[in-house]
């Protein structure tokens, strides 16, 4: 594994080593998966459906048992994660509101009585952003916007770790955008890890600082993105067209590394 990340200093905020998982009737995700994720950077995970994401996420999470592999966070073991490690992990899974009976408002004050370090600020602030009164009950809000409430409640728990597994899932690309700005701004702001998954590309590309490249059953490049874009464009072929050849860098993007890596299909 090609694994240029790791030459930052101090401990992972996780660390993977030797990671495999089958299913049952033997279908293998992956053997012998090793990744770390170092403090304060934001990483992205990508790969094509069925190449073990969002299971990747369900075992760091202590939702699915590895068959091998030693799996840690902050320095626990997952198997055994304390309550105040747990504390410093906001998951998201589905970005949906289950209370959409309440407003803006509501939700926000009966949320934060579960959550110590409440940052109700990093909430209201997003839903500034979306232009949405506090008063306004999320059950007439559309899809995009009950998605931005579930990530704003995320970020309001002020974890130090945020887990986010297609986070884009029901955004437009204007909401989309948005959030990712936003999310940006307060992770850098606030020295927090972020692990991510995604299948709009293009948003992760602006978003992520580091970007693991996962093939069917193996990890393909594990490095910064501005790494993973000067190699794939010193590597593409040079377009004979002078004028496109000028202007072909600034055109190359991750998801055309992403494809060159992995296939189109």
């Amino acid at each position: 594994m090609d694994n240029n990340v790791s030459r930052l200093s101090g401990e992972p905020v996780i660390h993977v080593k030797d990671l495999s998982m089958r299913y049952d009737g033997g279908r293998q995700i992956y053997d012998g998966l090793s990744f770390d994720v170092p403090q304060g950077r934001i990483l992205g995970l990508l790969g094509k459906n069925g190449t073990g994401k969002t299971t990747t996420i369900n075992i760091l999470m202590g939702y699915l048992r590895p068959r091998g592999g030693e799996c840690r966070i902050f320095g626990e073991d997952i198997r055994r994660l304390s309550p105040a490690t747990r504390s410093r992990i906001a998951l998201l899974i589905e970005g949906h509101v289950q209370y959409s009976f309440m407003t803006i408002s509501q939700i926000e004050r009966f949320y934060s009585r579960f959550y110590p370090k409440w940052n109700r600020a990093a909430y209201y602030e997003l839903m500034s952003k979306l232009k949405v009164s506090p008063d306004q009950k999320i059950s007439t809000m559309s899809c995009g916007q009950r998605s931005q409430v579930a990530l704003g409640l995320i970020l309001a728990q002020n974890a130090d770790l945020l887990v986010l597994d297609d986070f884009s899932l029901g955004l437009d690309p204007g909401y989309r955008r948005l959030f990712v700005d936003y999310l940006h701004q307060y992770a850098k702001a606030e020295n927090k890890t972020v692990f991510m998954t995604s299948h709009i590309i293009q948003d992760l590309e602006r978003l992520i600082d580091d970007c693991i490249i996962l093939d069917y059953g193996k990890i393909l490049v594990h490095k910064p993105v501005s790494e993973i874009m000067s190699e794939f464009r010193k590597s593409a072929p040079e377009n004979p067209d002078p004028y496109i050849r000028e202007r072909e860098p600034s055109l190359l993007t991750l998801e055309d590394a992403f494809i060159s890596l992995t296939g189109k299909y």
